[in-house]
């Protein structure tokens, strides 16, 4: 299976997963973007209250969730370069490594907001914590649909592997690197800096 011969990647107008795709990623990083900007002025405002409150959040669960996104992104580039070598086992292996990320970091979300919940850190709790519920829970819808998007692309690659093209492939691994991106930018951002 030659995939790449199917697709001039030099062609600006046709970056990987579609141009249509990339425009939907430059939309929601400019929508966390700008809700982080919010974020930031209104710290400026209340500094001694978005520090105290950054100080409740678990940085070691963070940090471990950063492991998990950057490294089920690792294994979805490797699952892309497998499957254009026409290596479908490869491909599928590392797809599932991907997923298993995704799921892991979904899991380890839910304990820290188990914790927040229990400790009354709610939406409505302080300013800090709206704009950390918002924002972290916008970003896990997209790990959410990003995972069911994977499973539909592993299903097709586990039975119909010839079947599979590469621009939907590649249009999957694009959505699922901009949920790595923004939790790049969550991260650092509601966890580090304030």
């Amino acid at each position: 299976m030659d995939t790449t011969a199917k697709i001039d990647y030099k062609n600006i107008f046709y970056p990987p997963g579609g141009i249509l795709l990339w425009i939907i990623i430059y939309l929601e990083l400019v929508t966390f973007g700008i809700a982080l900007v919010f974020m930031g002025l209104n710290a400026r405002a209340e500094p001694e209250l978005f520090h105290e409150s950054r100080l409740l959040l678990n940085t070691a669960y963070g940090t471990i969730n950063t492991v998990f996104l950057l490294s089920s992104g690792w294994c979805m580039a490797q699952s892309v370069h497998f499957l254009k070598l026409g290596n479908f086992s490869k491909s599928k292996l590392f797809l599932r490594l991907t997923i298993l990320g995704g799921m892991l970091f979904l899991a380890l979300k839910a304990v820290e907001y188990a914790d927040k919940i229990e400790a009354g850190l709610t939406m409505g709790f302080n300013a800090f914590f709206g704009y950390y519920w918002m924002l972290t829970l916008f970003h896990v819808i997209h790990v959410v649909v990003g995972i069911i998007i994977l499973l539909v692309l592993g299903r097709t690659l586990s039975k119909k592997p010839q079947t599979l093209k590469i621009a939907d492939y590649e249009s999957g691994a694009a959505f699922w690197h901009m949920c790595d991106l923004i939790w790049l930018l969550l991260f650092p951002i509601i966890y580090l800096l304030f």
